[in-house]
């Protein structure tokens, strides 16, 4: 058996964390299809009779940053590129042009001396299509695939080629592993975790501009018996404006959202959940939550 750590780095909304769902097929990271949803680093583990693997999921690199929150993103995923890990995998997406974010992400990856994999994702999609602008690359990695993280193409042989990379040496004892937790998140508390989960409906129902203007904070989890859990959260907006359109005419878009991340927190703890769902504006709420 085996243990190692894997890095997952690449831009915005490649699909590392599509891919690390699928993996683990278990929900540990949010997706949508807008750049930016990330903003924590992932830690999660992989178990079967090859051995353990921790995939660490980053936050996708920005070439330039505009805000606060995106210079911070940044700096999390790059504080994660010199954590002590086996294995690299640099995940491109063909469906997007190669351009200045690009460039510096594959520097980033040239620097780094591990074994690494170059993973081209989104295969299932034929257009649009900025391969050969890619195609390049492949006789720089040694080790190539192109896969549909979504629809598991080719995903098994990768896992493979991961374990085949892992030194021999690696029966090491790694922090993470030690530690017990009954999850595969290795990093993330419930209240983050439910929280993240309430965020991604936000990003998925709402417009372009709302979802970089809020957040998801739980205040509470209880059990209130064997089978109920009761959670206490709140959406956290920089504007008023904002606020109304989270509500909603009569309070219906909250309560969509409310309904929504209630039934995905109910699947993924087996339990009846009541969500107390509210929304708040405060200007502030990045410097608090993402300091």
């Amino acid at each position: 058996m085996k243990t190692g750590k894997i890095l997952l780095i690449g831009r915005p909304n490649v699909g590392k964390s599509t891919f690390l769902n699928n993996v683990l097929n278990q929900k540990v990271a949010i997706t949508s299809p807008k750049p930016q949803t990330t903003r924590f680093i992932i830690k999660a583990l992989y178990a079967d009779e090859r051995g353990k693997i921790i995939f660490v999921d980053t936050p996708g690199i920005f070439g330039r940053t505009k805000d606060p929150l995106s210079k911070k993103i940044n700096e999390k995923s790059l504080a994660a590129i010199h954590e002590n890990v086996d294995v690299l995998i640099y995940m491109i997406d063909h469906t997007i042009r190669r351009d200045f974010e690009e460039a510096r992400i594959l520097g980033i990856v040239r620097a780094i001396k591990k074994p690494k994999i170059l993973v081209i994702n989104k295969i299932d999609i034929k257009e649009p299509s900025y391969l050969p602008q890619y195609i390049y690359l492949e006789s720089e990695f040694q080790h190539v695939f192109r896969i549909s993280a979504l629809k598991k193409q080719h995903v098994k042989p990768l896992l493979q080629k991961i374990f085949d990379l892992l030194p021999e040496d690696s029966l090491k004892k790694i922090p993470e592993i030690e530690q017990k937790t009954p999850y595969p998140l290795l990093n993330i508390d419930s209240k983050t975790f439910i929280a993240e989960l309430i965020r991604e409906k936000v990003f998925l129902m709402m417009g372009e501009e709302i979802p970089y203007s809020t957040t998801a904070v739980v205040d509470e989890i209880r059990e209130r018996s064997d089978e109920l859990t009761y959670i206490k959260a709140r959406i956290l907006t920089t504007n008023d404006r904002y606020k109304k359109m989270l509500i909603g005419e009569g309070g219906r878009k909250i309560k969509e959202i409310g309904s929504f991340a209630r039934k995905e927190v109910a699947l993924a703890t087996g339990k009846k959940i009541y969500l107390n769902l509210t929304v708040q504006t405060d200007p502030h709420w990045q410097e608090v939550y993402y300091s």
